[in-house]
Parts: C-alpha cells; structure tokens; sequence
C-alpha cells in the first residue's frame, strides 16, 4: 500500500457512485462497463485536461493546484472530510512531517478516567490503539479489547477477536468506523511504518477487513451510540462523545454515557481501580 494507490482508489470510488445523469450528462442509452463517471467527464466537468487529471488520480502529478483539487472534490460531491482527505493525498510534498505517535495518553488523561468512576471512558490513538480506559470500560469491553501489547489496535480486535460480532450487535458500522478512522491517519501519515505494518498484516488476516477497507469509508465522529449484547449485563445501547485532545490531536477521548439510576449504572459504578496504562516498553521486553 502507497499513497498513490490509494489516491487513485480514493477518487475511483468516488466516481463509481455518482451517474452521469447526476452531474447532468447525456448517456444516449449507451451501455457502460463500469458504473459512474469516466476520468474524461471529471476532467471536462472541473475544467481541466483529460491528461492532466489521469496523472492526478494515478498519483504522478505532486503539483496539482488547490484549485484543480476543489473542482475536482465539487465535481465528485465530496463531503468537506473528503475533500480534506484528497488535499492530504494529492499534495504530500506541502504536508508537515508526521508528529510522533505517542505509546501512552497524554498527561493528565489517566486521571481524568479514574475521576469518571461509572462512566465508560478511554483515550485512543491514531491507529485505533487503546491507550488508556477506566473501570467501567474494562467491565465492559474487556473481553475483546485490551492495552496489552497485540491486542491494543481496537481495529485489529473488530476483526480478529471471534467474540467481537456477539458483543457489537453494529458489528459493520463499528468496522467501517475504526477503517475510516484508519484511512484518515493514513492520509495524515503515510509514511508511519506502524500505520502501514497494522495495515497490510489485517489485509493478510482478515478478508472480512479487505472488504471494508476497499470500500473507501472515511471517518470521524465527535457523537454517535454502539448496541451492545453483554454477556453479564444484557442488550443496551451505549451512546458516545468523541473529543480531540489539544495536545496530542492524534488522540481520542472517547466518554460512554449511562442513564442514571439504570442496573446498567449500578453496576459500573462500584469501587473505581486505577485506570488502566499500556506496560511501557522496558516491562514489556
């Protein structure tokens, strides 16, 4: 995987779903091959070269200009984190270089899980690690998700961890959610050899993470709900809040609410343990 083939997968998908009678043009009956719009119309329609636009979506053309790229997005009807997304993409020599990828959450953020003793809380990273979680999320999610090294990547145990579908009844949205969450960071960081490792060695694993993965879906979330089944506490749904960390931008905090006075709370809320931390390197060999 490179930032090329992804370029031209990206904006392949992106063509795939619109029909030319969307962008208002004539088809005369004709008979396509393939569904949704040539490189030649997203050429003509952004006002740019056939040519020119072949080299931008395979990739070979570092210098197109924010102008051509936002016709091509208003073109294609890009959403403004897909537009963003293809920016990242075609444009990879103006980025800044990667920051570095913390292994622990930033200071301060295990203490402000542990003071959320019956509210299921936890920090993720830029490749969907678990960072650090709280009590209540270990009572919850701990059967599939954990911060012990190999099993840290939350979208490696989607689709590895054979009790993952029991517990998440939105076993496909939790899927497409932590794959968009992915693709974002590798539009961000193409070249974080981790992102890439975790990346290829799904690929290899899982067909299941092939298939989403190839669907192309973006994703960030400041608000949303997971339906759970637990094995000790039933059938819920668990609403969320998503929030950016100032400090470290490549991090998550993530907070579950639970309906006061419900079992569910009750049964969160008892003695609070200390927040749990990924083992630092020199415990872990």
């Amino acid at each position: 995987m490179d930032r090329r083939s992804e370029l031209r997968d990206f904006l392949r998908s992106r063509r795939a779903r619109l029909s030319p009678a969307e962008v208002g043009l004539p088809t005369y009956g004709e008979r396509r091959r393939v569904p949704g719009l040539r490189r030649e119309e997203v050429a003509s329609l952004a006002g740019t070269g056939a040519e020119y636009y072949v080299r931008l979506e395979q990739g070979r053309n570092d210098r197109v200009s924010p102008g051509v790229l936002d016709a091509v997005a208003r073109v294609l009807r890009l959403a403004p984190l897909e537009r963003t997304h293809l920016h990242r993409l075609a444009r990879p020599a103006r980025q800044r270089a990667a920051r570095p990828c913390p292994d622990s959450a930033a200071p301060g953020m295990c203490e402000l899980l542990d003071s959320l003793p019956s509210l299921p809380a936890c920090v993720i990273g830029r490749r969907t690690e678990l960072l650090a979680w709280n009590r209540p999320a270990r009572l919850l999610f701990g059967e599939v998700f954990s911060p012990e090294p190999g099993a840290r990547h939350m979208v490696r145990q989607v689709f590895v961890h054979p009790a993952a579908r029991g517990l998440l009844r939105d076993w496909e949205l939790t899927a497409r959610l932590l794959t968009g969450r992915l693709r974002l960071s590798f539009g961000r960081c193409p070249d974080d050899p981790e992102l890439l490792a975790l990346i290829e060695a799904l690929s290899a694993a899982s067909a299941e993470f092939r298939r989403v993965w190839s669907e192309q879906h973006l994703a960030m979330r400041s608000h949303g709900s997971y339906r759970i089944t637990h094995p000790a506490f039933g059938a819920f749904t668990l609403p969320y809040r998503a929030l950016s960390l100032p400090d470290e931008p490549d991090q998550l905090l993530v907070v579950h609410s639970v309906a006061p006075g419900s079992e569910l709370a009750a049964a969160l809320g008892g003695p609070a343990g200390p927040s749990k931390r990924p083992p630092s390197p020199e415990s872990s060999g």
